[in-house]
């Protein structure tokens, strides 16, 4: 097996047996669904699987179950009447033949709800995101140049940045208003605006002083200095600043949406769908605000690895 098949299958396979010592635990001692729900019963929100039994002698009429069940997987008898599924479907699944049964693949009940929730959350995240980011390079980009300000500056930061969100999200909601998507945005940008400007600063004062010692030696100016020295010295850094700024981007926006802000936000639906004591498919919104987190990572990883092909994390 290939190293770079090995590092791509192995989290695969621990999130399987993952998933199945929960699903067995749940199981063998009988945890309450309130407490802890099954990997079935949460992925159920998303998409049910209907698999008709072949070789089924017996000719039945009773109605399929229910599509709003909370089970992952569903078998029913093959000559059961379909009436019932195709029109609450409407035309919503897709049919497949396995192993000789014939499977159906249905949409879950609380897929749209969930899918626009976090299309409005990632939207906030997103933004908070490109705001904290910019502001974070543009004020890095001006401490490193004095040392006075930015040993003036980053004791702030950093007890800025140890404050929890907690004591944010109230502010900015009363600010920018509790339903605008403005206020959470402002949550995540003071989120991520502090690792990335440390980050960027880290990166921009690194430099050799050999290497800056040559370019002066050669006249060359701050501008020539900053793009052709400190830029390309800070990318690690800035890169670095990025991947944790993408992870706490839905943190941000999630928790900032549990102190308030319309029914449509993740956060919201979250909160509510825990206490009408439907865990499930608040487990389910969870799963996607981690999925989106995970997703943002991959894309900065990615981007990372087009900017800086030349770094000795990638040479392998």
């Amino acid at each position: 097996m290939s190293d770079r098949l090995q590092k791509y299958l192995a989290p695969v396979i621990v999130l399987i047996a993952i998933l199945a010592l929960w699903e067995g635990a749940v199981a063998a001692f009988q945890i309450e669904k309130f407490l802890l729900p099954r990997p079935s019963v949460i992925l159920a929100n998303f998409a049910q699987v209907f698999i008709f039994e072949a070789n089924d002698a017996a000719v039945s009429t009773a109605p399929i179950p229910s599509t709003s069940t909370d089970r992952l997987l569903v078998f029913v008898p093959a000559n059961a009447s379909r009436d019932k599924l195709e029109s609450a479907l409407a035309g919503n699944f897709a049919e497949f033949s396995l192993f000789g049964n014939q499977v159906v693949l249905v949409k879950g009940a609380n897929l749209d709800p969930i899918l626009q929730a976090a299309f409005f959350t990632l939207r906030e995240a997103l933004g908070g995101f490109a705001l904290g980011c910019t502001l974070g390079v543009l004020v890095a980009l001006t401490t490193a140049r004095w040392t006075l300000s930015r040993e003036a500056l980053l004791p702030f930061a950093i007890a800025a940045n140890s404050t929890p969100i907690i004591a944010f999200a109230p502010i900015m909601n009363n600010w920018f208003g509790l339903d605008k998507p403005f206020s959470k945005m402002a949550i995540v940008a003071i989120m991520v605006f502090f690792p990335m400007m440390i980050n960027t600063v880290r990166g921009l004062i690194s430099v050799d002083p050999r290497s800056l010692e040559l370019m002066r030696s050669y006249a060359a100016s701050e501008f020539e200095i900053l793009f052709k020295l400190r830029l390309p010295t800070c990318l690690p850094f800035l890169f670095n600043g990025f991947k944790v700024a993408a992870a706490l981007s839905m943190i941000g926006a999630v928790v900032g949406e549990y102190f308030g802000g319309p029914r449509i936000a993740l956060g919201v639906f979250i909160t509510q769908e825990a206490a009408l004591f439907r865990f499930a498919s608040a487990w389910a919104a969870i799963i996607v605000a981690c999925v989106l987190g995970i997703a943002l990572y991959l894309i900065i990883l990615a981007a990372e690895r087009l900017a800086m092909p030349w770094h000795v994390s990638f040479r392998n």
